[in-house]
């Protein structure tokens, strides 16, 4: 049997990697339960402190079968390299030039949003490379443009 995944994400500021991830992917803020306009006056109602607000939210695909990503608040930073990342697919059949000018596109616009560029590599067949950039979100959890 097949089973549906849910990407987790532990993080300082569930809202604004929430916000972040939304627009780098192309999903949207997952909206409150039916029956209210926004998130506070859902959280009010249930009488969640106010300090619990903003300890975590989830994003969800606009369209088609992908994961919903779920952001957690936790007490701890980010202190090692991600030993799991999300690759951004944002150059799919591209080779070349024209790839690194698709990746160079998108990073731009994810700096825009608040990712940070760590580094590229170059395509290199003898590496059997295709070339990428990795950059990393606000919080600083490293992912790959693809």
């Amino acid at each position: 049997m097949t089973k549906d995944v849910q990407i987790t994400v532990d993080c300082a500021d569930p809202a604004g990697l929430a916000v972040f991830w939304a627009e780098a992917l192309g999903y949207r803020v997952q909206p409150p339960p039916p029956g209210f306009d926004s998130w506070d006056a859902a959280l009010e109602a249930f009488g969640v402190p106010r300090e619990q607000w903003n300890s975590r939210s989830a994003i969800l695909p606009i369209e088609g079968p992908r994961p919903r990503i779920f952001f957690q608040r936790v007490p701890e930073g980010k202190i090692v390299k991600n030993r799991l990342h999300l690759d951004v697919r944002a150059a799919p059949g591209l080779e070349g030039d024209d790839r690194m000018a698709a990746l160079e596109t998108e990073a731009t616009r994810l700096e825009a949003l608040g990712a940070t560029r760590a580094y590229r590599i170059e395509p290199d067949a003898a590496r059997m490379e295709s070339g990428f950039i990795t950059m990393r979100d606000p919080e600083g959890n490293e992912f790959c443009l693809d």
